[in-house]
């Protein structure tokens, strides 16, 4: 990765300091659905794969449709919006959406109030029991990895996924967003002549992501999604998926 400046327009707000506070929530549980993963499932519930795995006593990453999970619960943390921050930027910085951002706060519109908290985490059960619905024709899915945008330009891509800890990788990107210090950034190294530095897309089976890095092998119609734990990056392989150009 080639460290380059920094863009303000990326970092614009992901990195202002709130008041964080947490409280526990309870723990639940999932049916596997056809072509799940533990590291879709992870996702889904915004824990890791290891978690569920030791809470569920696994020995490998073998699931079978129809058996049940435990799924822990997270901590639901609230931030102390900041002067410049936008939800786009809260969302990024807080590995959510914006769709989910307005959910959890009970809010219908992108206006927000420096001063004002907001719950940046909450379940997932809810967006997961969402897409069990739209796999058999019921209420469209609304995982943070799966709803669809409605707009926006449509390609067919190769994907793999990397790390900040790769041999030879500085954990700096293209654009000199420092992964390292921000795990929970959604990052795509592009071919940018395909798309540019800066464009913010939406990936099939990750969400929505900022292209801000590039890579030798990351050329034409390919992407590489930055994935922080080395293991579920393995899982994420390589695959063919949809993005949508947001902007």
């Amino acid at each position: 990765m080639t460290k380059k400046k920094l863009m303000a327009v990326l970092l614009a707000g992901v990195f202002a300091t709130g008041g964080l506070f947490a409280s526990q929530a309870s723990a639940d549980t999932y049916t596997i659905q056809p072509e799940d993963t533990l590291y879709k499932i992870s996702k889904q519930f915004q824990t890791s794969v290891e978690e569920i795995k030791e809470l569920n006593n696994l020995n490998s990453n073998t699931i079978f449709v129809g058996d049940t999970l435990k799924i822990g619960g997270h901590d639901e943390k609230v931030y102390t919006i900041s002067p410049g921050d936008t939800l786009f930027h809260i969302a990024l910085a807080h590995d959510a959406t914006v769709d989910q951002l307005q959910k959890w706060n009970n809010i219908d519109s992108d206006l927000i109030y420096a001063g004002d908290a907001i719950t940046v985490s909450g379940s997932q059960q809810e967006y997961a029991k969402s897409e069990v619905k739209s796999a058999t024709g019921g209420t469209q899915a609304k995982t943070s990895t799966s709803s669809v945008p409605d707009t926006g330009r449509t390609m067919t891509v190769e994907a793999t996924a990397y790390t900040a800890y790769c041999e030879g990788c500085s954990g700096t990107t293209a654009n000199g967003t420092d992964l390292r210090a921000n795990p929970n950034l959604k990052v795509i190294a592009v071919d940018p002549r395909i798309i540019p530095l800066g464009t913010k897309v939406w990936v099939e089976g990750y969400g929505e992501a900022i292209a801000a890095d590039t890579g030798g092998a990351i050329k034409g119609n390919k992407i590489d999604v930055f994935i922080p734990d080395l293991d579920n990056a393995y899982e994420w392989g390589r695959r063919s998926v949809t993005i949508k150009i947001l902007d």
